[in-house]
């Protein structure tokens, strides 16, 4: 295609590497950690395929990232941000087949945070018109982490689990995984204005932690339902209380880290004599290790879910790319009520 610039507007990565900190995905100022400026657009390699980017999601992940608190190092002066959807104006060779379509994609090259993206062609995945832009740009991170959790949760064998972060976008999708596979998800939230919507997305139960009744109410359900898996994306004092009050063989699941409290483990002899275990969870590695065939099938279960609406991804705010270190940081402040996205 011959309409592509030379240079493309993107909030660039300041740091290297990893910062030492733990922070916390919270921020109050984009200052420190990106600069919005002209930087050359890349060209794509045997592959390889160039989006056009027209919706960018924003995830915890992503701040962590760009906090140099991630899991992968920085690289100074690369875009920002894991992924998005756009559609394909350049491809390398074995790639071709991509250009002109609408994908949702992961930004393995170069981040999504820009007019332009690099990727892999294997990271892009055409979306059919019933999908909208918004659904697309956030196909990966959350949608697919909800299918291998869930399926996790299946795994073993009890009927009810527990879930921290409950009115986030991710625990939306699996409460919804839940009720249709009669599956009790108790959704732990933080405030009550919360409850309301969580419960009809299809939680079984939703708690509010904030509440003075939270520890009766969450001790008889311990007693009645004994969930065995926690999907905890908090990680702090309360969360590791909770699961010291769960059963016998029952599995903490830490897939993020919103606080950054360090909790302490109060009954190290749980993990002796009630057979306890804490593992982490990385979509990455997920996605690496399961067969090709598992990945696809989680892949085509996201698109239906999203075509005939059973799934849709709530969007709390659109932000134009040039007015991010004016606005995000306030949108993500401010109530979990969707996802903030970058507009170019």
């Amino acid at each position: 295609m011959t309409d592509i610039p030379a240079t493309m507007k993107a909030l660039t990565v300041i740091g290297s590497g990893f910062s030492g900190t733990a922070e916390g995905p919270m921020i109050t100022s984009l200052s420190p950690y990106l600069k919005h400026e002209d930087i050359a657009v890349p060209q794509p390699g045997d592959g390889e395929v160039l989006v056009r980017i027209t919706l960018a999601n924003i995830n915890p992940s992503d701040l962590h990232f760009i906090k140099g608190e991630y899991g992968l190092p920085r690289v100074e002066g690369r875009p920002a941000g894991f992924e998005g959807s756009g559609v394909v104006v350049a491809a390398g060779k074995g790639a071709e087949g991509l250009v002109g379509k609408r994908v949702a994609m992961t930004a393995s090259k170069s981040g999504a945070w820009a007019e332009y993206a690099l990727t892999d062609a294997r990271s892009c995945v055409p979306v059919i018109d019933a999908v909208r832009d918004e659904d697309a740009a956030a196909f990966f991170v959350n949608p697919m982490t909800a299918i291998a959790m869930f399926g996790e949760v299946k795994e073993r064998g009890s009927k009810s689990f527990l879930m921290s972060a409950a009115a986030s976008q991710l625990c939306k999708l699996i409460a919804g995984l839940a009720r249709d596979e009669g599956y009790n998800a108790i959704s732990l939230v933080r405030r009550a204005e919360q409850i309301a919507h969580v419960r009809e997305l299809g939680a079984a139960h939703v708690l509010d932690i904030s509440d003075p009744g939270f520890i009766a109410a969450f001790g008889a359900l311990v007693k009645t339902e004994k969930p065995r898996v926690f999907l905890d994306a908090v990680a702090d004092q309360i969360c590791a209380d909770i699961f010291a009050a769960m059963p016998s063989r029952a599995e903490w699941v830490i897939y993020g880290k919103m606080s950054p409290e360090s909790p302490t483990l109060k009954q190290a002899g749980q993990f002796v004599f009630m057979d306890k275990h804490i593992r982490g969870f990385w979509l990455t590695k997920w996605l690496n290790e399961k067969p090709a065939e598992a990945v696809m099938a989680a892949g085509a279960e996201v698109m239906k879910r999203f075509a005939s609406g059973a799934w849709k991804t709530d969007v709390a705010a659109i932000i134009p790319l040039g007015e991010a270190h004016a606005r995000l940081p306030d949108a993500l402040a401010g109530a979990n009520t969707g996802k903030v996205m970058l507009r170019p």
